[in-house]
């Protein structure tokens, strides 16, 4: 079911599996970024037409333009068949969440440098967002908050909501989060068509500055064909956890963890990597124990057997290097020292330090964010945050006295690269000047 592995004297690029882990990519083949592309022509080209036409086809749900838009009173009605325990959870994760992404905010600023020159940074938020509720037989209402808060946060005026139509009406947490959350613009759209919709607009659906939020392959592929017309956060590939744990971790806490991520979907991610022989053993057959019971018993077995991992290293310090080149999305450490051991792990999207922070706590109540860089991307980005949200203008406040100082030199590094008129336009405020 899941490999034991025993990696020697750190010559990690010998071993097949660890290969085979890192090469796991989003998948958008060519075929489907085909298919993608002519949905986003007719968007574009037709509009609310060819958006109520797919909607008819993929989703089997017969629109008008009149309907797309979800009446604010169904929010209301939907959200009132929750469980109060539920809204209750609901509303102390979006505090958590919520004061946790405001100290990520960040303001204005301006320096003085010499003759009264004014530098400075203008920071403002995006004016409009659409988030993407994904389809499909489960609800992520964690989702839902993880994108719209930092946004909210961020002072986001408009955040335009689209979901597929069946999704809606069958998981009535999806409308108890966006009441509570103040989020009513809702659009009962899904698909390829409506990132489409959202990047370019229709007569019904507005055009948006950044598009967010998970999808299947031709929400991704849709997104980044769109990218660059619009803003999006991530291309996000299959769920991953790392877990770097020595002798004193219980076995029956790793296997749990590996198995949360296991049953994200058949590519997902579950992997160990530990210098005990004991620990490794014993986690294995924990896996196979606790997976018996398991609902998603399947998808789990598939994903241990193609993804997951036991790897066996020489020493702690090893398994932290080895889990900061893999630069994941989740890394766990449970070791004798985890504040020490945790320091050695540079590449990851989250960090969770000690027998009891389980990943699933950052998933849904801790306050962290749970959209984060997938695939070894954690090398060079970030979990989605208030920054996201927000654009960042440069203000410039020159004297004339000192562009006379300076306009020699802007002179001649212009004309090095051929752009005379550049050059012209510093000079010809010298003579203005009587410079």
């Amino acid at each position: 079911m899941i490999d034991v592995i025993r990696l020697k004297d750190a010559n990690y690029d010998e071993n097949p599996k660890l290969r085979h882990i890192l090469s796991r990519s989003v998948g958008l083949n060519a075929e489907i970024l085909s298919k993608v592309d002519s949905i986003i022509q007719a968007i574009k080209e037709r509009g609310d037409e060819a958006l109520l036409d797919f909607t008819a086809r993929f989703d089997g749900v017969q629109l008008t333009p009149e309907t797309i838009r979800v009446e604010p009173a169904l929010i209301d009605e939907l959200a009132s068949k929750v469980d109060g325990e539920v809204i209750d959870a609901m509303r102390e994760a979006i505090h958590n969440i919520r004061v946790y992404h405001e100290h990520q905010l960040t303001g204005d600023w301006e320096i003085e440098r010499n003759n009264g020159v004014r530098l400075g940074q203008r920071v403002r938020p995006l004016a409009i967002v659409g988030l993407y509720v994904p389809g499909g037989s489960a609800a992520y209402p964690s989702t839902v908050m993880m994108n719209a808060i930092p946004a909210l946060v961020a002072g986001v005026r408009r955040i335009v909501v689209v979901t597929p139509p069946a999704q809606f009406q069958q998981n009535p947490i999806i409308a108890a989060v966006l009441k509570e959350l103040g989020l009513y613009e809702v659009y009962l759209i899904g698909g390829a068509q409506a990132v489409a919709a959202l990047a370019y607009g229709t007569d019904t659906v507005p055009r948006v500055d950044k598009i967010v939020g998970p999808g299947n392959q031709y929400v991704a592929a849709a997104k980044k064909l769109v990218f660059g017309d619009v803003d999006i956060d991530s291309i996000a590939g299959p769920s991953e956890i790392v877990v770097v744990a020595d002798e004193t971790a219980r076995p029956d806490f790793v296997a749990a963890d590996m198995l949360s991520q296991a049953e994200h979907s058949e590519d997902a991610a579950g992997i160990l990597i530990t210098n005990s022989e004991k620990l490794a053993e014993a986690v294995r057959e924990e896996i196979i124990r606790q997976t018996e019971t398991l609902p998603r018993r399947k998808i789990i077995e598939r994903s241990l057997e193609d993804y997951g991992a036991i790897f066996i290293t020489g020493s702690i310090d090893e398994a932290c290097a080895l889990a900061d080149r893999m630069a994941p999305e989740h890394v766990e450490v449970i070791t004798a020292d985890s504040e020490a051991d945790s320091a050695k792990i540079h590449n990851a999207g989250a960090i969770f330090v000690g027998a009891f922070s389980p990943e699933p706590v950052g998933d849904y109540f801790a306050g962290t964010n749970h959209v984060l860089p997938t695939g070894g991307t954690a090398r060079f980005s970030s979990a989605l945050g208030v920054y996201d949200f927000l654009k960042k203008t440069s203000i410039v406040r020159y004297t004339e006295a000192e562009l006379v100082r300076t306009a020699a030199s802007i002179d001649k590094l212009a004309r090095a690269e051929g752009f005379d008129a550049h050059a012209r336009s510093a000079m010809i405020r010298l003579k203005s000047s009587g410079s």
